[in-house]
This record gives C-alpha cells, sequence and structure tokens, in this order.
C-alpha cells in the first residue's frame, strides 16, 4: 500500500534547522487547547534554535464574546510584559490594534509593532535572525530587523476566513510574497497563487506526529468516553467550527445511519468564537466528547472504526490540508472526507460528494479492514512527519551553527 499524497520534504540526510535566532510571527495565540502547526514546530526547533514568537496581530475584527473578551483583557495584561518562556520558546503578546483596515490603526501598529519586538529581540540578545511568518503584515518588521532571511510560511488561506479585511490582506500579501526569500505552502492552491509572486516556492503540505498516531495500533486503553458509544464508532478529531464543517452533510450521516456513534473529539468554535454548532446538539447519535490533550488523541482513534472528514469544499476550505489527514492515517484507520481539493493526490482517501456516498465507503471500508491494512496506512504515511518538515526547513534556511560559534 503507498501513498502518492506528496514527495518527501526532502532526504531523510538534511541537516535539520540548528544554531538559529528566529523570529516567528504567527497567526494566533500560543495555546493549548488546540496545537497549530506553529506550535508542533517551534516546540521542536526551540530544542537547537533561539525562537521568539510573536502571538497573534489580531487580524480578525473581533467580536462582542466571551472568547474575544477573555482573549482581549489578556492581551492587554501581557502586552505590557516582556516575553514570556513557554515550551522553550519566548513568546511575545504585543499590543496591536485589530482594525486593520482602517489607516489610522495601521500607522498605530506599524510604529507600535516593530518597537516591542525590537526590545525584545535585544533583551535576548538575537542577532542574524531569520524572520518566519505566517501572515504578511510582519512587513513593518523587515526595516527595523534586517533580517537575515526572510521566510513567509502560507498555512492556510487566512483572508477568505470570516472576520478577515480579504483586501487588506491581500494587499498585503503581495508586497510580503514579493520580498521573502523563501516562501513555504501548505496547500497546491496556495502554492500556486504563490508562485505569481515569487520565484522560490515550496510545497509544505500539513504533516503529523506519526510515531505517536502509530501507537494507536498497539494494545492500550481507549478513551473512556468513546469506549461508552455504541460500535461502530465513526470519530472526527478536532476543531468544531460551523464554517468548516458541513452541519447539513452530518446530520444527513446521522440519519442515513441512526445506529452508528459519530463521537466529535476537540473544542468548539477556537478562531471564531461566535460558531453555532446547534444543528448536531440535537442529534441522538452525535456525541460532541470535548477536547482531549494532543498526547492522548491516539487513545481516541484506538477505539474508532473509520474516520472522517466531513468538510465544506469551497471558501477558505479550497486550500486547506487538514493536519488531521497524516494523524488520521498514521493512527492506521480507513478514512473517508468530503473531496477537499487539497487531497486530490492523497490515495488512501476515500473522497465523497454526498451524504450517501460517504455512508457507502464508511460501510465498504469497516468490512474490508483488518489489522494488517491498519498497519500497512500506518507504515506508508510514516515519512510525513514533523522531522521530516524540520529537514526541509534546514534544507532551505541552512544551519546557523558556524555563525552561532564564530561569535
Amino acid at each position: 500500500m503507498t501513498s502518492s499524497a506528496h514527495p518527501r520534504s526532502g532526504p531523510p540526510d538534511d541537516p535539520p534547522l540548528r544554531g538559529r535566532d528566529i523570529v516567528c510571527v504567527g497567526f494566533s495565540d500560543w495555546g493549548k487547547d488546540l496545537l497549530t502547526n506553529e506550535q508542533h514546530l517551534l516546540i521542536r526547533l526551540a530544542e537547537h534554535n533561539r525562537i521568539l514568537f510573536v502571538e497573534s496581530l489580531g487580524l480578525r475584527r473581533p467580536q462582542v464574546a466571551g472568547r474575544d473578551l477573555k482573549r482581549m483583557a489578556r492581551r492587554l495584561v501581557r502586552g505590557v510584559m516582556p516575553a514570556r518562556e513557554v515550551d522553550g520558546v519566548h513568546v511575545l503578546s504585543p499590543l496591536v490594534l485589530p482594525i486593520h483596515h482602517l489607516a489610522w490603526a495601521k500607522r498605530f501598529n506599524a510604529f507600535v509593532l516593530p518597537r516591542l519586538v525590537r526590545r525584545a529581540v535585544r533583551r535576548l540578545g538575537l542577532r542574524d535572525v531569520v524572520l518566519w511568518t505566517f501572515v504578511p503584515q510582519a512587513e513593518v518588521l523587515l526595516e527595523p530587523l534586517q533580517p537575515r532571511t526572510v521566510l513567509y510560511y502560507v498555512d492556510d488561506d487566512h483572508a477568505a476566513k470570516k472576520g478577515i479585511d480579504a483586501d487588506s490582506f491581500r494587499a498585503a500579501e503581495e508586497r510580503f510574497a514579493r520580498r521573502a526569500d523563501v516562501v513555504m505552502a501548505s496547500a497546491p492552491e496556495l502554492a500556486e497563487r504563490m508562485r505569481t509572486l515569487n520565484d522560490n516556492v515550496h510545497e509544505a503540505f500539513n504533516v503529523a506526529d506519526t510515531a505517536l498516531f502509530a501507537t494507536a495500533l498497539q494494545d492500550g486503553p481507549v478513551d473512556p468516553a468513546v469506549a461508552a458509544l455504541p460500535e461502530p464508532r465513526v470519530v472526527f478529531v478536532g476543531a468544531i467550527i460551523a464554517s468548516k464543517i458541513d452541519i447539513p452533510l452530518v446530520r444527513e450521516l446521522s440519519a442515513l445511519r441512526p445506529g452508528w456513534s459519530f463521537a466529535f473529539v476537540g473544542p468548539i468554535g477556537p478562531g471564531d468564537p461566535t460558531t453555532n454548532v446547534d444543528g448536531l446538539k440535537d442529534l441522538p447519535n452525535v456525541h460532541l466528547l470535548g477536547h482531549r490533550p494532543y498526547e492522548q488523541l491516539p487513545e481516541v482513534l484506538r477505539g474508532g472504526a473509520v474516520a472522517i472528514m466531513p468538510y465544506h469544499t469551497g471558501g477558505e476550505m479550497r486550500s486547506v490540508f487538514p493536519m488531521k489527514t497524516y494523524e488520521y492515517l498514521g493512527a492506521g484507520l480507513p478514512v473517508v472526507s468530503t473531496s477537499l481539493p487539497a487531497l486530490a493526490d492523497v490515495d488512501l482517501i476515500d473522497k465523497v460528494a454526498t451524504a450517501q456516498e460517504m455512508v457507502d465507503r464508511i460501510e465498504a471500508a469497516m468490512a474490508a479492514d483488518s489489522p494488517a491494512q491498519r498497519a500497512a496506512r500506518s507504515a506508508s504515511v510514516q515519512q510525513f512527519s514533523w522531522e521530516s518538515r524540520m529537514a526541509q526547513l534546514g534544507r532551505l534556511l541552512g544551519s546557523g551553527d558556524q555563525l552561532a560559534a564564530g561569535g
């Protein structure tokens, strides 16, 4: 069994990125509810590099909702404090105005942000930095930091998300992508768009902690809430957001197979405090089981018969390569998904257009599944690991060992 999902990130002997001073500007805050690819990578890279992570610049317009109000209050407190160390990464929470479509707010942020970041850089003694950003608004740091290398890591079509000023974002992206030394893109559509702006674009589809998820193949405990559900259990793991999950499709699945248990494990509404999943709560065989720590997810998947990705396929989801792709496959599960464009070349995933097709494919997958099939699925995707992504970064950005040793 093979996967033609995408080529390896680099040869296995690529040197890892080490000895570098990195200023990374993220799209999100540094939190624990749901690990992003930012955190997965930076925690690992912090073992051999010095990293300053600049939390979200507030590109989504805030809502008068509990989650956003708490976040704004937390940012006000942290915004006057120096960078704090979390998981080996220095995390800065800059005071910026989340209204980037207004000219005066842009001028304020362009004045304040570079000063806050430059002060943190001096305090940490960082030099010859790599400016690595997930958002183009980091363009205001180019002149103040004079980075040795600029990496634009396009991990999502952020401009297509609800609450983002798309015109302002796209304009900043066009300027910044042209100035980047390296661009990495997490989906084919993103890479194609970036190649119109930059000649040095590399595909970096989302990977996983494949070794961790392979432990789901071993004998061990099943998440108690999952184990309590009647079999067969169809599982979904990840953020539960109405703009991403096709709730009408899930309602159809529930009606078509009332004897199945549909287990949704993950936080509700991260990044979208107004998300409404009431359409799932009244379904007797759909179970919203809440968040689990990342290291416990193999216990969830160990109890599943099939994993699903019932996503919308338009809008922002056109260019999403879900992180759960290789988590599911690493755990050995059969996977059925709606036809996300980014997954077109992932042969191990059954892709469907309707709820009836999805239940048919799930039934066929359950009938054909076996321990040997699960082991083969898991083995075939072990190469799509965070280690492979770090090797790719090392190849593209180079090691700073000699620089650091040279004083």
